[in-house]
């Protein structure tokens, strides 16, 4: 029985490890302070675009944006036409340079 749970544990133990081993997903460089500098201009003006069309949904997005004027979106949003609002309204934003869109479509 004790070998049995020994077992068990080390199983579980060797899973966590290989999850935490597991390459975060990509987004912007923030290793090194030089590499993200956020655009506080750029993403005022995202997250003011997103708010004027009034739709909830869309106030569910992280908009951070790096010192190349990269925007990055993340959050979550209940449709993919919500996600491509979004990509479209930073990319019609000035300054932006190019836009990452990480926004995961609840299902």
């Amino acid at each position: 029985m004790k070998v049995l749970i020994l077992a068990a544990m080390l199983a579980g133990a060797g899973t966590l490890a290989s999850i935490a081993s597991a390459d975060p997903p990509a987004g912007p460089d923030t290793s090194h302070p030089g590499n993200f500098v956020k655009d506080s201009v750029i993403t005022t003006k995202v997250k003011a675009k997103l708010a004027e069309k009034h739709m909830s949904t869309l106030t569910n997005i992280r908009v951070d944006t790096d010192n190349n004027g990269i925007v990055w979106l993340s959050g979550k949003a209940p449709t993919k036409d919500a996600s491509d609002l979004a990509e479209m309204i930073a990319k019609d934003t000035d300054g932006v340079k190019g836009v990452h869109n990480n926004i995961v479509v609840r299902q």
